[in-house]
């Protein structure tokens, strides 16, 4: 028992594999978000809606029996492109009509 414990193996990520999970984030969130018709903000937002994209996309993939197909593996951690572009394309269209809904059409 206390053996298995202490070969637990810490997965960390470099800088560099951080700064490209990042990048492809903000890709697949900028590319959900035009897909939406719909800006929510800049590349910071793009970077957010890309990983709640990624999350959103894989759970509805999850609860609809989808296989997951595209992923990259970065550093072994895996990022599903085509689920996170439909996820954030999903959740920009949410944030567009609450927005709509409290807001009101300002442009």
């Amino acid at each position: 028992m206390l053996q298995s414990l202490l070969s637990i193996k810490i997965n960390t990520m470099t800088l560099i594999g951080f700064l490209v999970l990042l990048a492809i984030a903000a890709i697949c969130g900028a590319i959900g978000q035009s897909l939406a018709g719909y800006d929510l903000g800049g590349c910071l937002i793009s970077i957010i809606v890309g990983f709640i994209g990624a999350w959103l996309g894989m759970w509805i993939a999850g609860k609809m029996g989808l296989p997951e197909f595209f992923t990259i593996n970065i550093e072994g951690k895996p990022f599903p492109i085509v689920w996170a572009i439909i996820g954030s394309a999903i959740f920009t269209l949410i944030m567009a009509l609450l927005r709509k809904a409290f807001v009101g059409r300002r442009f």
